[in-house]
């Protein structure tokens, strides 16, 4: 099944574009963010993010399969 998927365009204080699913409580907190598309996982997300941000991550909360920091 694919999910929405979107990217914060401001980095955490550790530098990292959090990337989240669409029914994340997390992504509707962010103010200012990028659509990914749709993918089946976190991971496929991410990787797609990188290419945007060098230094994106999953959300811990809505893309633990590709949360590293």
């Amino acid at each position: 099944m694919l999910h929405k998927y979107y990217v914060n365009n401001s980095a955490q204080q550790n530098g990292d574009h959090e990337v989240h699913e669409e029914h994340c409580a997390y992504l509707k907190m962010a103010h200012d963010v990028k659509y990914l598309g749709m993918f089946e996982n976190g991971i496929q997300a991410v990787a797609y993010a990188r290419k945007f941000y060098a230094k994106a991550d999953g959300c811990y909360f809505c893309c633990k399969e590709a949360h590293t920091s």
